[in-house]
């Protein structure tokens, strides 16, 4: 490839991944991040001289052959990267109420222990797993392959709700089956089924976590960019982008510099980029689709510091429900009811923890629940809101004791993050972590294309497209084969 310009907007997890995927072939890379560190959700935080992630804690498909395996190993990054695979026993564990289900790692191992837990169900809950993963598999792209001219057979017309009733008649397994939802923010006649098989997938697969925290693969996609040729600005975002008739005609930077490209990849939440560009200037079918998207829930963290000695590691997510007919409530609850789940863990620090120096709690949460506080920021907010948030904090403790019986005199400190948090810190719009929410039947709504309706823009990243880590490869590589071709960089990343 020759030395095209292209300036990317946004340093997060899809803005490295593509300035380091672009950069690899040829082009001259510019990345411009506003923050002072770039990484976006990849990013750490300190409290008290302990690091917390504060957005992706793990990876999938991660194992040699496998999807991001091979995208490292193409961006020559899988070597600097330091992973610790989940428990090989189980992936999580699950208390509802009183009694504990442990899911193991793997399809037939998961597909056992259901058999086992409800066998009147057996072959039903066989025929499940097997239409789930065919269904996954059919969205070749999140694979890294080249995508089939067929259609998904019902991944985007049914609902995860849909797909479980369709195989299972009984109610308790079908909750079962939905406890993983809050991973994914699904809501079980709304989220399309194909969401619900790509996230159980990933998670009956297994994953891995990042020994140390997930700032090693910014830094390692930073350091694929600036060997190949790349700039990577932080501290510097863009404040402006100039329209010209259909195409960017240059960018402004928060110091006032203008910059100007052969191409422009927007890296942001689109919602947040309709404040930096005419939006008369748009063409209006992009503006309207963009307008329509609905940002999906966003969480309730706690960011927990444990007395040293005092805590065992586990290396797997713990999670909490009253009963299983809770399985699809947690994004549902109102105010009073909230908490109505919880997911953990205790991030690794080496590959041998024996005790645990830090846990991280998640409880969803909507946006609805700090709305009267949206026009506040961050240092500055009222009384009020830090009364809700240790009220949040003290449900959230009282719910995690029902896993963990001795957990309070363990805590050493407890930091927490609401949805304003996560608007202010990750420039989200509604504070999202799960991107926006989709319809099953009805995911124009919710998609954008790689073309942003303008010649030499293009748009990219998780808000795009799906929840959390699902879309990073194929985001970025829709965006990418646009300037090279999709067959030639998929051949690329699979030599």
């Amino acid at each position: 490839m020759d030395q095209e310009k292209i300036i990317i907007i946004g340093g997060g997890l899809n803005g490295l991944f593509s300035g380091a995927i672009l950069a690899r072939e040829g082009f001259d890379v510019s990345v411009f991040e506003k923050d002072n560190v770039p990484g976006g959700s990849l990013r750490e935080f300190q409290r008290e001289g302990v690091s917390f992630e504060t957005g992706i804690h793990a990876v999938g498909a991660f194992r040699p052959g496998e999807a991001m395996y091979r995208l490292f190993n193409y961006l020559k990054i899988w070597n600097k990267l330091d992973l610790l695979p989940v428990d090989p026993r189980y992936t999580e564990i699950y208390r509802v109420g009183k009694e504990e289900y442990c899911f193991p790692r793997g399809k037939e191992q998961l597909v056992s222990m259901l058999m086992e837990e409800f066998p009147a169900q057996g072959e039903d809950i066989r025929r499940y797993f097997d239409a789930l993963y065919k269904l996954s598999e059919e969205s070749q792209l999140h694979d890294l392959r080249m995508p089939s001219p067929r259609a998904r057979s019902y991944g985007l017309t049914w609902s995860a709700g849909k797909l479980i009733d369709a195989f299972l008649r009984d109610d308790d397994t079908r909750n079962m089956l939905a406890l993983r939802s809050a991973l994914y923010a699904g809501e079980q006649y709304k989220t399309p089924a194909y969401l619900h098989a790509l996230a159980n997938k990933m998670y009956t697969d297994g994953t891995a976590r990042f020994i140390g925290g997930s700032q090693q693969l910014a830094t390692a996609l930073v350091g694929a960019i600036t060997s190949n040729g790349g700039k990577v600005y932080t501290g510097r975002g863009i404040k402006r982008v100039e329209i010209s008739g259909n195409q960017v005609d240059h960018v402004v930077s928060t110091d006032g510099r203008q910059h100007r490209a052969a191409r422009y990849i927007m890296a942001i939440d689109p919602l947040s980029m309709l404040d930096i560009v005419d939006r008369g200037k748009l063409q209006p079918a992009c503006l309207q689709q963009i307008e329509a998207l609905t940002p999906n829930y966003s969480t309730f963290t706690l960011f927990i510091i444990l007395q040293p000695g005092a805590f065992s590691f586990f290396n797997h997510a713990r999670g909490y429900v009253e009963s299983l007919d809770d399985a699809w409530g947690q994004v549902k609850c109102k105010r009073r009811d909230w908490p109505r789940g919880l997911t953990c863990s205790t991030p690794p620090e080496t590959i041998r923890d024996r005790y645990a120096r830090k846990m991280v709690v998640d409880c969803v949460m909507s946006f609805k629940q700090v709305k009267r506080w949206e026009h506040t920021v961050t240092g500055s907010r009222p009384k009020s809101y830090q009364t809700f948030k240790h009220l949040q904090e003290e449900a959230v403790i009282k719910m995690l004791e029902r896993v963990f019986p001795d957990i309070r005199p363990c805590i050493q400190s407890v930091y927490s993050a609401t949805p304003l948090t996560f608007r202010d810190y990750c420039n989200r719009k509604g504070g999202s972590v799960y991107g926006f929410k989709q319809q099953a039947g009805q995911p124009e709504f919710a998609r954008l294309s790689a073309g942003a309706g303008l010649d030499n823009l293009l748009l990219v990243g998780q808000n795009d497209h799906l929840h959390g880590t699902l879309v990073t490869p194929v985001s970025v590589i829709e965006a990418c084969a646009e300037l090279v071709g999709l067959d030639y960089l998929l051949k690329r990343i699979n030599e």
